[in-house]
């Protein structure tokens, strides 16, 4: 995946989940590349501690000085009542600068896309993808990252990563 200097296609990308400041300094001293974190809101990570915002700038500058990357969840399927305060914390994140947002509500790719054109959407897991043509969809909705669904097997999931020019993600 890419890197902050130069990008390798051979190179995997080591991205770890940082639910609080202790995690995010272990998944760094352990050697992450990047790490995902959520704010306070609008995430599906219900059981970390999650980051304020000034924490998550604070969580960027932690990152940033070791060379890693660090992408915000703002992955709910958002109740139209979310939408207003969904886009004002976009608004508020593209200002901080996360190196991406990981996604998963068709209403929040439009919103993320009209208020923090400039920011790498990456498609959550919770989107489910499990086929050529939604990796070929989810790019024409300006996903440059795709997390596969879960359940896929090696084979599939490079299927998917054949599919397109989105990075194809995948827990292991």
């Amino acid at each position: 995946m890419k890197r902050m200097a130069h990008y390798d296609p051979r190179k995997v990308e080591l991205l770890a989940p940082a639910g609080n400041f202790e995690k995010l300094e272990i998944a760094l001293h352990y050697g992450a590349d990047a790490v995902y974190l959520a704010g306070k809101e609008f995430s599906l990570r219900n059981f970390s501690e999650n980051f304020s915002l000034d924490e998550i700038k604070t969580a960027l500058d932690v990152a940033h000085a070791k060379g890693a990357k660090v992408y915000v969840t703002v992955n709910i399927y958002a109740r139209p009542d979310d939408l207003p305060a969904i886009e004002a914390y976009i608004c508020h994140l593209k200002t901080i600068g996360p190196d991406g947002l990981i996604v998963a509500d068709p209403a929040v790719i439009a919103i993320a896309r009209k208020m923090a054109p400039g920011l790498p959407l990456h498609l959550s897991t919770q989107a489910n993808t499990t086929n050529d043509e939604a990796v070929r969809f989810w790019q024409k909705q300006g996903v440059c990252r795709i997390n596969a669904a879960r359940e896929l097997s090696l084979a599939e999931i490079a299927r998917l990563a054949d599919a397109g020019t989105a990075e194809i993600e995948a827990f292991v």
